[in-house]
């Protein structure tokens, strides 16, 4: 029995005792009914996180990667779980597509790379050619590594576009000039704040019927859209309407287990951020399902919940702390340090709540390596 004692929210220092860890096995053949993608965090070099550009610890990150395809997952790759946008420049995302693609491709692996807009000046205001110009260098780069483009909501593009038809004009554009299959992304205020209005309203009604006409009029080139507002009922009804063949990859962190499983009508995919936490219960979820086994399903997957709310709790875009942390705890990663100092972006109470919840989880695989990292970690705290 290891025990611990822990810092509570309310100052106090509370013993908490730890308990067995979940008993997960690797899949023995690809998933059938579901495709998941885990969107994968970089291991920061310790030496240089917080350096101009950041550094990353190109062996650990790549093995990280490595992890998460022997549960089955696919990788999610330059999203802004790699801290795109809060860390990681434009360079490093090229050289991070290209060394997981060699990578994809030597493991067979699946593998999707967010294609955006940041290789332009941040904060101008610039003409759609070029914003669409942008988008296409990004996902042709995607494409000539065999990989499949993410088309990321672009802080570019919000902040010159007046109404639907630009964002239109835009997505012809860069969709005419990708081979495709692509992934389209909606990702919502909560996860970051310069992209309100997206699809070029703030009436969301408005902004569902503009993405519903570009999907249906490119569904041959759309694998599916990966919708990250956190709102379960317009996820339901966005994949009520989406056109045969396009996937709803659900990025609801919060009701994934619900979403993924489905009301026997329709069902959504996945390409989640705690899915790169969560990998080995995510994938003793779909092993289930693939047997029918919905208790199993349910066995594997809804105890994650809990962790995954804490996890995600606003400010949201700072969700990436904990799930750096949990990297840490469970070995992947030999330091908690992150690209331009993230790891302080959440409070000694909030990992200590991460490391509480991924214990009932069962995801704590070595409860001594996790035990040992969160005394040291409480120790340099400060916490007595």
């Amino acid at each position: 029995m290891t025990v611990l004692n822990l810092p509570r929210p309310d100052g106090r220092l509370e013993p908490y005792v730890m308990g067995e860890p979940a008993c997960f096995e690797r899949p023995r053949a690809p998933f059938e009914r579901r495709r998941l993608y885990a969107a994968a965090h970089v291991v920061a070099d310790p030496f240089s996180a917080c350096a101009e550009g950041g550094g990353i610890d190109w062996d650990a990150t790549m093995a990280y990667r490595q992890h998460l395809w022997s549960w089955g997952l696919g990788v999610a790759e330059a999203m802004d779980t790699a801290q795109r946008g809060m860390g990681l420049d434009h360079a490093a995302v090229r050289e991070l597509v290209e060394r997981s693609a060699e990578l994809a491709r030597d493991s067979g692996g699946a593998l999707a790379c967010g294609v955006g807009t940041d290789q332009l000046p941040a904060g101008e205001r610039l003409p759609l050619a070029r914003i669409a110009a942008a988008y296409v260098e990004q996902g042709q780069h995607v494409e000539a590594h065999g990989a499949v483009p993410v088309l990321m909501s672009s802080r570019h593009l919000a902040s010159v576009a007046a109404d639907p038809s630009d964002y239109r004009a835009v997505y012809d554009r860069v969709l005419a000039a990708l081979d495709g299959p692509v992934l389209i992304h909606w990702l919502g205020e909560a996860f970051d704040p310069q992209l309100a209005g997206y699809w070029g309203s703030p009436d969301q009604d408005r902004a569902v019927d503009a993405l519903l006409a570009l999907l249906h009029d490119h569904a041959a080139k759309v694998d599916g859209i990966k919708l990250s507002l956190l709102d379960r009922e317009r996820e339901l009804e966005l994949r009520r309407r989406l056109p045969p063949g396009v996937r709803m990859y659900t990025g609801d962190d919060f009701h994934y287990a619900e979403l993924i499983l489905g009301d026997g009508e329709h069902h959504s995919d996945a390409l989640l951020g705690i899915f790169d936490a969560i990998a080995p219960a995510a994938s003793a979820a779909l092993q289930a399902l693939d047997v029918d086994d919905v208790r199993g399903y349910r066995d594997a997957l809804e105890p994650t919940l809990a962790l995954a709310r804490h996890v995600f709790r606003p400010p949201t875009f700072n969700y990436k702390t904990g799930i750096v942390f949990l990297a840490y705890l469970n070995g992947h990663q030999a330091h908690f340090r992150m690209l331009g100092g993230m790891e302080s972006a959440r409070s000694v109470t909030h990992l200590a709540e991460v490391f509480v919840l991924a214990d009932r989880a069962g995801l704590l695989i070595d409860p001594e390596v996790a035990a040992a990292r969160m005394r040291a970690f409480v120790r340099l705290a400060g916490v007595a």
